[in-house]
């Protein structure tokens, strides 16, 4: 099912490598993140090239709620728990200044750029926005709690961060990567400090930036363990009210809301990919009994990567691979994090300090909560006696009777009925099935 960015925007068409190729810097993904670094590599005057396996904007990019925003629910007082005030600042910097350099490039590209209030609501907690607003304050950003929004149903309030934004994002990607040095449909079959390996020859770079969703290696950095993947789901809908911003739940299960043009933007029913959740069903009763008078007209799913602290990550790889760096984790929160991704990557890349490097880096502590229920998902995955079974790592496959497809509940990789790979981190079709 196509997503209403997909049906309404024409991207360029770049061809296949056909060589070897040298270059002093290789980007391996063509979602938000990897057009972004390529596009800041040129503008650097930096010799690069990126490869897609598929088309630009293909993948988690073309199916994004594309919302941008500093605002990612209500992390900023677990932030300065985890990190400390001056490291939660810095991140919110770091995406305020994602916000800044978006507004600033789209004034040039008709993407449906609109500034919009964004709001973190509780359906009845109220105490949890007070302790996030308090932790605001500390870090001197100016929010609001709002009591007063436009949602069909009561709350105990909402935080309110002005002067935000949404877009159009393959509209957007369709204007940046004009010019670029990209080829599609080149799959990157081996992965390894300076080179790539793929269908068509072999790729030398100096340093390689790997923003493929889910990072290809898995003998490095540990991202089986640091990531688990989470499926959410989208109904767009005729004759819905104009809600006039963005509007998430603080609750993971909640339901958020965004205009696009006259459709509302109804997405939710989120789950563990490979685990049983609300999907489109719970969408679809929430319109009938909230908007009765509205028409769905287009519906889609994501697959969004998340982090063991709510942090993404981004910056070298690990500390065995020189020269290799990531780009993952985004929380839901892709577009913001796929402009500061490329703001760091390229100073980065480029030997230059950058001060939100530390924040994101992937080699921070693992101890949180989150690693135990990721080992024993991957483990009881190992362990339960089903066929088929995923190629990445052997987790049991589950069947998602919503999408048609079998999913891993271990680290997300998805297939279609008959076999064939829809989400990373496998790297082939899944064959037997």
């Amino acid at each position: 099912m196509d997503s209403i960015w997909l049906q309404t925007a024409l991207l360029p068409k770049f061809g296949p490598l056909r060589s070897d190729l040298k270059t002093d810097v290789l980007v391996v993904g063509g979602g938000m993140a990897g057009v972004l670094c390529a596009y800041k590599l040129a503008q650097a005057g930096v010799d690069y090239a990126l490869v897609e396996a598929d088309r630009i904007g293909g993948g988690i990019t073309q199916n994004t709620t594309a919302k941008i925003t500093s605002q990612h629910g209500l992390i900023y007082r677990k932030l300065i728990r985890q990190l400390g005030v001056e490291r939660a600042r810095l991140y919110l910097e770091a995406n305020q200044a994602a916000l800044e350099e978006y507004r600033a490039l789209c004034r040039n590209i008709r993407c449906a750029f609109e500034e919009k209030d964004a709001f973190v609501y509780s359906a009845g907690n109220r105490q949890k926005l007070e302790k996030e607003l308090a932790a605001l304050d500390r870090l001197g950003f100016a929010a609001e709690l709002r009591e007063d929004i436009p949602l069909p149903f009561p709350v105990a309030g909402a935080i309110k961060f002005e002067r935000q934004a949404q877009f159009h994002p393959l509209k957007f990607i369709a204007a940046i990567s004009k010019g670029l040095r990209i080829f599609e449909q080149t799959k990157v079959l081996e992965l390894g400090p300076g080179k790539a390996v793929t269908h068509a020859g072999t790729i030398s770079a100096e340093r390689i930036i790997a923003a493929t969703h889910f990072p290809l290696l898995n003998k490095h950095g540990g991202y089986f363990l640091k990531l688990y993947q989470h499926r959410s789901y989208v109904l767009a809908l005729k004759n819905a009210p104009d809600v006039d911003g963005m509007y998430v739940d603080e609750d993971e299960k909640g339901l958020s809301f965004r205009n696009y043009g006259d459709r509302l933007l109804l997405g939710g029913g989120s789950h563990r990919t490979g685990k049983q959740g609300g999907g489109w069903r719970e969408l679809e009763r929430f319109a009938a009994r909230r908007y009765p008078d509205a028409q769905e007209t287009v519906r889609w799913a994501t697959q969004d990567c998340m982090s063991l602290d709510g942090v993404p990550y981004i910056g070298p790889y690990s500390k065995r691979t020189p020269g290799l760096f990531v780009a993952t984790g985004f929380n839901k929160w892709g577009m913001t994090s796929s402009m500061a991704a490329a703001q760091i990557l390229t100073d980065l890349v480029l030997e230059r300090n950058n001060p939100y490097a530390a924040v994101f880096s992937p080699s921070r502590t693992i101890l949180r909560p989150q690693l135990a229920v990721n080992g024993l998902e991957s483990l009881l995955g190992l362990l339960t006696p089903t066929a088929p079974r995923c190629p990445h790592m052997g987790c049991a496959l589950k069947y998602n009777a919503a999408e048609h497809s079998w999913d891993c509940p271990c680290h997300g990789s998805r297939f279609g009925e008959d076999g064939k790979l829809i989400n990373n981190p496998a790297s082939d079709d899944k064959r037997g099935m």
